[in-house]
């Protein structure tokens, strides 16, 4: 698949999401949740200590956890998430021995027969990390265009006390 059309189906996908208002990531991971019918937990952790990774996808009979390196920007946290969020969206599976080897270094008392799926971001050459990057990227542009434009005047300071705007 080309890189534009990988970009299109993508795209998309995105635009089928109803994101939430006002965007947060936190927001979405709530809602996916909800929809999916079972939690989405985030957890900060030094990922890059142990692997090449900087964010980790764990899926179990029970939830999918997304680990994020500790040791980042807050945006690059929330952009890691919305990457692992693009495996999840897109149902992605194990791709290769590094992500497994990842759960052993990391989760040592974790049983591998517990682990439905692992996926670790280490690089963007395969179709399923760059679908997941986009779909990264894609989503935060998205979020951005669903941002009111701020009143100005009277009616932003009365949106202001009214903390309908900060």
């Amino acid at each position: 698949m080309t890189a534009r059309q990988t970009r299109k189906r993508c795209q998309a996908f995105v635009n089928t999401l109803e994101l939430p208002r006002p965007f947060s990531v936190d927001a979405l991971v709530c809602e996916l949740s909800a929809r999916r019918g079972r939690p989405i937990r985030i957890h900060t952790v030094p990922i890059s200590a142990a692997t090449n990774a900087c964010g980790l996808w764990v899926s179990t009979d029970v939830s999918d956890d997304i680990y994020v390196e500790k040791k980042t920007t807050q945006f690059h946290q929330e952009h890691i998430i919305l990457h692992e969020i693009g495996h999840i969206l897109w149902n992605h599976s194990i791709t290769d021995q590094e992500t497994h080897s990842a759960l052993s270094t990391l989760f040592p008392n974790l049983s591998p027969d517990m682990v439905g799926r692992l996926l670790a971001r280490t690089n963007y050459t395969t179709e399923q990390e760059q679908e997941a990057e986009l779909m990264a990227s894609l989503i935060h542009a998205t979020a951005k265009k669903l941002v009111r434009p701020l009143s100005t005047g009277v009616c932003g300071e009365i949106e202001a006390a009214l903390g309908i705007r900060r």
